[in-house]
């Protein structure tokens, strides 16, 4: 019996695509009916244009780029190259090489396929792929390389401008995710090493090949394989599998801690961050907190923003984290935001924030 194609799912509408174009194996047999061809060919109409860039080119431009001279990133499902393309624009081109055949097929179709739906500034741009001798993705290539290069690999630290604005941007891409995408998605691996920075240091969320979409009538979920970050899993997913926004927002607080600190969410001693940071933010003993290499020099109010929007986002409980949404509001200094902060039972910062949430309600006034 033939396996029914999903189009509904990002998989599925690419099977069909390939089914259309005769690009695969015996997996990928087109269908014999002029209805069947008729509906594949207006269910993948959107994707030609990304699937006519390297086609024809695909094994000049992308599977002979393998040289280590050219190899930029590896992890553990991927290797990442430096290109360029025919225009001199400069690419980076991600190949899979963990799994089977099949899997490695099943990954490229669901990682292309949720891309394929994601147009922001601050998530990272698709330009195309590549099928021939290897799975390949084609990225925008991002200059000042990733935030864990940026954090970990430079001798020069970002200072703290550069810092806040890949909070607020890498908060801006998340909500996009979590709220302005038709279909819900949940990132799942939200982690230093997956913000890419533009030439102006604009954060661009990328790698997302553990990402799910989220039906609208689900309020999670629940997965059987363990996937994704150590340092940065939300404590529901660590015991129950649970799978949902409040996943990402964990992460995320997990890479304000990475920001304000200078350390990584977990170190070469395996000592968590959150666990680290926790007793200090209880104590409000922030200058602990902050990274030496920052000096005196940062925005102190933007520092406890950063900080509150941490304790709060690395909750224990799902229920009590914020959503991204919020999360902007704060960073932004909302003073409705702030206001809504007296009613929570937080012992950081609350003598900062009384007096913040005081001045907000000053200038709210004047502006009235």
């Amino acid at each position: 019996m033939e396996k029914k194609v999903d189009t509904c799912s990002p998989t599925g509408v690419l099977e069909d695509f390939f089914r259309t174009e005769e690009f695969e194996t015996n997996s990928f047999k087109a269908p014999s009916t002029d209805s069947a061809n008729e509906h594949n060919s207006k269910q993948s109409s959107r994707w030609r244009g990304i699937a006519q860039l390297f086609r024809s080119r695909s094994k000049k431009s992308l599977a002979n780029l393998q040289p280590l001279e050219n190899l930029i990133g590896k992890g553990g499902y991927a290797e990442v190259y430096k290109g360029s393309l025919p225009n001199g624009q400069l690419v980076a081109i991600k190949r899979l090489t963990k799994g089977t055949p099949d899997e490695i097929i099943g990954d490229f179709l669901s990682e292309l396929g949720i891309m394929a739906h994601v147009n922001h500034p601050n998530t990272a741009k698709l330009i195309g792929y590549g099928i021939e001798g290897g799975m390949y993705l084609v990225l925008e290539l991002s200059p000042n390389g990733s935030l864990a290069s940026v954090l970990y690999g430079s001798k020069d630290k970002p200072n703290w401008g550069i810092r806040f604005k890949i909070a607020l941007g890498t908060a801006e891409g998340l909500r996009y995710l979590h709220e302005g995408c038709k279909r819900r998605i949940i990132h799942r691996d939200i982690k230093a090493a997956n913000i890419l920075l533009t030439k102006d240091f604009v954060p661009q969320i990328c790698d997302f090949g553990l990402a799910k979409w989220l039906p609208e009538h689900w309020t999670h979920h629940t997965v059987s394989k363990f996937e994704g970050t150590f340092g940065y899993l939300a404590p529901e997913y660590l015991m129950h599998g649970i799978v949902d926004e409040k996943t990402d927002v964990f992460a995320f607080g997990v890479l304000l801690l990475e920001l304000v600190t200078g350390r990584r969410a977990l170190d070469y001693s395996q000592q968590s961050l959150v666990l680290w940071a926790k007793p200090l933010l209880k104590k409000n003993e922030i200058r602990e907190l902050i990274d030496p290499a920052l000096g005196e020099d940062y925005n102190s109010r933007q520092m406890n923003l950063v900080l509150l929007a941490a304790s709060l986002c690395i909750h224990q409980s799902s229920l009590r984290r914020p959503q991204m949404s919020q999360v902007i509001q704060l960073l932004n200094g909302n003073p409705n935001s702030l206001k809504s902060l007296r009613k929570c039972r937080i012992p950081f910062f609350r003598k900062a924030f009384h007096e913040e949430t005081l001045n907000a309600e000053e200038l709210s006034s004047v502006k009235s």
